[in-house]
C-alpha cells in the first residue's frame, strides 16, 4: 500500500462504466489497491477525498477522473495533483445519514415515471458501499437504465451508540467527509427545477438511520415483557449486521442466518417475529405459514421453498457482500420440518422439504443475506439438522411473562382506554399483574377484552329490543370490578392453577385434631420455602404416606394452595380412567412439561398406587407408568425454574419394593386418629353433636383404643346425624364398632 504522497497527472476516465463507479482510477503498477482512499490536493487549500480503483488501461503515473469529478474538483487534463493516502477515523466518520440532490443527467431523457427513493437508496448504498463522500461532491448514478446527476448536500455522522445496539441520541453531528457503509441511510431530494418524480420514505427527513431504527419502542410495537429476549436476539443475530462490514470481514465473522422462537401458545412468538422486520431497516419480511408450503403434486413443495429464497439468491449474485437483508418467517415450522424418517408410511414429502430448506440456508451455495425465523410450540418435533449452528442456531424460549412483563402487556392493551379517559382511576395495572400469575400475553389481552365486554354490558337495556343507553355509554368507564369479574369468571390461564381441582379436596377444611396435623402443615410450609428460596434444590419432592382415609390428599392440596405458586396441578387417577398405559404416561408427562414452563410450580401426584394400576393379585402394576414416574420425579426443571412435587400413597411398602421411595427427597407420615381424646377433639372441631352428646361419646371411648381416619370419621358423623336426635349417639357408636375403629381394651392403641 502506498504510504507517502506523490505527484501524478490528471487523466480522463478510460470507460463510461468506470465513470459510474465514483472512484478515481489508477494503475496497479503505482502501488495502489482497489478500495483504498486517497486525498487529492489540487491547490494548497483545495483537497478532495476519493476512493481508488485499479485498471490496466490507465497509464502509470496518471490518475483518471470522470467528468463530474473533474467538474467538482476544478481539474483539467494533464494537471499535476498531489496524491496521498487518507485514513478514516471510523468511529466518527461513518455516514449515518446523507442527503443527496437528484436530477436527470440529460434533460432529453427526463420522464414522468415515479422513482421509488427507498429502492433507489438501497441500490445506491449497495453500489457505493465503503466509498468516501464529501459535501458538495458531484457524481453520476445509473438506476433503472437511466443516468442521474447527484450532488451531496449534507452528511451526518452515525451515532456510535447505534453500533452498540442502544437507542440513538437525538443530537446529530454534521461532517464534511464520510465513509459510506451498509447501515448508512440515504435521503434523496429533488433538485430545484427538476422534473423527476420521487415516491417513498427516503425522500424525506423522517427516514430511519442504520439497520436498526433508533426510535424503536417495544410498547409502540405492541410487545411487552420480552425485553430480555429481544436484547438476546439482538446480540446474537443483529450485532454483526449493525457493525461496520469491513470490521466484520477482518474478524472473519459470519452472520447468524436463523432464529428459532419456541414456547407456549399466546406468548408473543408470531408478534415478535413480525416486529423484528419493523425494527430492522430491511425490506418487508416474507411470512409463510408452515402448512402452506406443502402441495399434493410431486416437487411442488420443494419449488415453493426455492421461490422464497429466489430474490435473495438473485440479489446475492448481482451485488455480493453488498446485498440487503432478506427476512423469511416460518410460522408453525414444525409442520414442514419434522424429523426425517419419522413419518411412517408417508410419501417422503416432508423429508425432501426439510432437505431443500437445509440446502438453501446453509448448503454448498450458501446465502449470506438471509435471516430465517422459525416459530413453534413443539421444538421436539423439528429435525435436529435444522437446529445446528449455521442454520437455526439462535434458539430462544418465549416463555410466560413475569410480573414486570405483565405490567408492560397490560399497559399496552389499556393504553387507548387510558388516552380516551375510559379507564377508571381505581384500576391498578400492578395489582392486576400480581393477580394474573402464569397468564400468557394472549390471555392478558383476552382479560382486557372481557373487562371491556363486562363494562359495555352495563349500558345495554335488555327490554323487548336490545338497546344501548347512548347517554350513559358516552360516560363509559372500565373499572377495577370489571377486571376482577373477568378474572374470576371468564379468562383462566392455560398453564395456571386449576382451583376447581384442588378446592374440591379441601372443601371441608383441615381438621387439626392433634399437634401432628399442625406439624405436617408446618413441614409442608418449610418445603414450600425451600423450593422458593434455595438455589441448590430447584426440585423438592415429598411423599405423604399413611393409612386410607387419613386425609393425605387434603393435606397435600392445602400445602399446594397455601404455597401460592402460580402453577398448581393435581395428577390424579380419576382424570385417567380408561386411558391405555401409553396415554397415561403421556398425560402425566404433559402435566410435568406444563409445570416446567412456569417459574414456580407445584404438582400433586395423588394416589400413586392407583396411577400405577397396583393390585395385590394378577398382573400387579403398570411398569410403563412406573418407569415414567421414576424419571419425572427425579428430573430437575430447566434453569431458573423451581418445582415442588407432593406425592400421596396408602401403600408405602409397595413403593419401597418398586424402588420409588428413594426418588422422593423426604417422606411425611400422616397418622390416623388413635386416641380417644383426639377423637373428641375432632368431634368438637367438626361440630354436629351437641355438648351433652359428646359427653356420652367421651364416656364410651374413654380407655378404649381408637383407629380411624379423619375422612372416615366425617362420613360416620354425617350418617349418624341423619337419625332422630335421640338415637344419633348410639348410631354413631354402633358405626364406630362396625368399622372396627373402636377397640374394647384400653391398651389397644395403635
Amino acid at each position: 500500500m502506498m504510504m507517502t504522497s506523490r505527484v501524478m497527472q490528471a487523466a480522463r476516465c478510460p470507460t463510461d462504466e468506470l465513470s459510474l463507479t465514483n472512484c478515481v482510477v489508477v494503475s496497479e503498477k503505482d502501488g495502489f489497491q482497489s478500495g483504498q482512499h486517497v486525498i487529492v490536493k489540487t491547490m494548497p487549500n483545495h483537497k478532495y477525498v476519493f476512493t481508488v480503483r485499479t485498471h490496466q488501461a490507465v497509464v502509470p503515473g496518471t490518475i483518471a477522473f470522470s467528468l463530474p469529478q473533474r467538474k467538482w474538483a476544478g481539474l483539467s487534463i494533464n494537471q499535476d495533483v498531489e496524491v496521498s493516502p487518507y485514513n478514516f477515523e471510523k468511529s466518527k466518520q461513518y455516514v449515518g445519514t446523507m442527503t443527496i440532490e437528484i436530477d436527470f443527467l440529460q434533460k432529453k431523457t427526463a420522464d414522468s415515471n415515479p422513482y421509488d427513493s427507498d429502492k433507489m437508496a438501497a441500490e445506491f448504498i449497495q453500489h457505493f458501499n465503503s466509498q468516501a463522500f464529501s459535501v458538495a461532491q458531484q457524481l453520476v448514478f445509473s438506476y433503472c437504465d437511466k443516468i442521474f446527476a447527484l450532488q451531496v448536500k449534507e452528511i451526518e455522522a452515525m451515532d456510535p451508540s447505534i453500533l452498540r445496539g442502544e437507542q440513538g441520541s437525538s443530537k446529530k453531528q454534521k461532517i464534511e467527509i464520510g465513509l459510506m457503509h451498509g447501515n448508512s441511510q440515504v435521503i434523496f431530494e429533488k433538485a430545484e427545477n427538476s422534473s423527476i418524480t420521487l415516491v417513498g420514505k427516503a425522500k424525506s427527513r423522517g427516514a430511519r438511520q442504520s439497520i436498526i431504527n433508533p426510535d424503536w419502542n417495544f410498547e409502540r410495537m405492541g410487545i411487552g415483557g420480552l425485553d430480555k429476549e429481544f436484547s438476546d436476539i439482538f446480540r446474537r443475530a443483529f450485532a454483526s449486521r449493525v457493525f461496520p462490514p469491513d470490521i466484520v470481514e477482518q474478524m472473519g465473522c459470519k452472520h447468524v442466518k436463523g432464529i428459532l422462537l419456541f414456547g407456549p401458545p399466546g406468548c408473543g412468538k408470531t408478534l415478535m417475529a413480525r416486529q423484528i422486520g419493523k425494527m430492522l431497516n430491511a425490506r418487508e419480511p416474507k411470512v409463510v405459514n408452515g402448512p402452506e408450503i406443502l402441495n399434493k403434486y410431486v416437487g411442488e413443495s420443494e419449488a415453493n421453498i426455492r421461490k422464497l429464497f429466489a430474490d435473495a439468491e438473485e440479489e446475492q449474485k448481482r451485488l455480493g457482500a453488498n446485498s440487503g437483508l432478506h427476512i423469511i418467517i416460518f410460522d408453525e415450522i414444525d409442520a414442514i420440518c419434522k424429523q426425517r424418517g419419522s413419518m411412517a408410511g408417508s410419501t417422503g414429502v416432508h423429508d425432501t422439504v426439510v432437505n431443500q430448506l437445509l440446502s438453501k440456508i446453509d448448503g454448498v451455495e450458501q446465502l449470506n443475506n438471509i435471516l430465517v425465523i422459525g416459530m413453534t410450540n413443539r421444538p421436539d418435533l423439528i429435525d435436529e439438522a435444522l437446529l445446528r449452528p449455521g442454520r437455526l442456531e439462535v434458539k430462544m424460549e418465549i416463555g410466560l411473562p413475569d410480573e414486570n412483563g405483565r405490567v408492560q402487556i397490560l399497559n399496552i392493551h389499556t393504553a387507548k382506554m387510558r388516552q380516551s379517559n375510559m379507564l377508571s382511576g381505581d384500576v391498578d395495572v400492578k395489582e392486576l399483574a400480581i393477580e394474573t400469575k402464569n397468564y400468557s400475553g394472549a390471555e392478558l389481552e383476552g382479560l382486557v377484552r372481557a373487562a371491556q365486554s363486562t363494562a359495555m354490558n352495563r349500558h345495554i337495556k335488555a327490554s323487548a329490543h336490545v338497546e344501548v343507553d347512548t347517554e350513559k355509554a358516552q360516560r363509559l368507564q372500565i373499572s377495577r370490578s370489571d377486571f376482577f369479574a373477568s378474572l374470576n369468571n371468564d379468562i383462566k390461564p392455560a398453564f395456571g392453577t386449576n382451583q376447581e381441582d384442588y378446592s374440591s379436596y379441601i372443601m371441608n377444611g383441615i381438621v387439626k385434631w392433634s399437634n401432628a396435623v399442625s406439624e405436617i402443615l408446618g413441614d409442608g410450609e418449610l418445603l414450600v420455602q425451600q423450593t422458593k428460596n434455595s438455589d441448590r434444590t430447584p426440585l423438592v419432592s415429598v411423599l405423604l404416606e399413611g393409612p386410607p382415609h387419613s386425609g393425605k390428599t387434603a393435606l397435600a392440596a392445602k400445602i399446594a394452595e397455601e404455597s401460592q405458586f402460580p402453577f398448581i396441578k393435581i395428577c390424579s387417577p380419576d382424570k385417567m380412567i380408561g386411558h391405555s398405559e401409553i396415554a397415561k404416561c403421556q398425560a402425566i408427562k404433559k402435566i410435568f412439561e406444563d409445570a416446567y414452563k412456569s417459574q414456580l410450580s407445584c404438582v400433586v401426584v395423588d394416589d400413586i398406587e392407583r396411577l400405577l394400576d397396583f393390585v395385590p393379585i394378577g398382573p400387579r402394576f403398570s411398569n410403563l407408568v412406573l418407569q415414567a414416574l421414576l424419571v419425572l420425579l427425579k428430573k430437575a426443571p430447566p434453569q431458573g425454574r423451581k418445582l415442588l412435587i407432593l406425592g400421596t400413597t396408602s401403600r408405602k411398602d409397595v413403593l419401597q419394593e418398586m424402588g420409588m421411595l428413594d426418588t422422593f427427597s423426604t417422606t411425611i407420615h400422616i397418622p390416623n386418629i388413635s386416641r380417644g381424646e383426639h377423637l373428641m377433639e375432632a368431634l368438637e372441631l367438626l361440630g354436629g353433636f351437641q355438648e351433652k352428646e359428646r359427653a356420652v361419646i367421651a364416656k364410651e371411648v374413654k380407655g378404649k383404643g381408637v383407629w380411624l381416619g379423619i375422612k372416615k370419621l366425617q362420613m360416620l358423623i354425617e350418617m349418624a346425624l341423619q337419625m332422630h336426635p335421640e338415637y344419633r349417639v348410639n348410631k354413631f357408636l354402633a358405626l364406630l364398632r362396625e368399622e372396627g375403629a373402636l377397640g374394647s381394651d384400653k391398651h389397644v392403641t395403635i
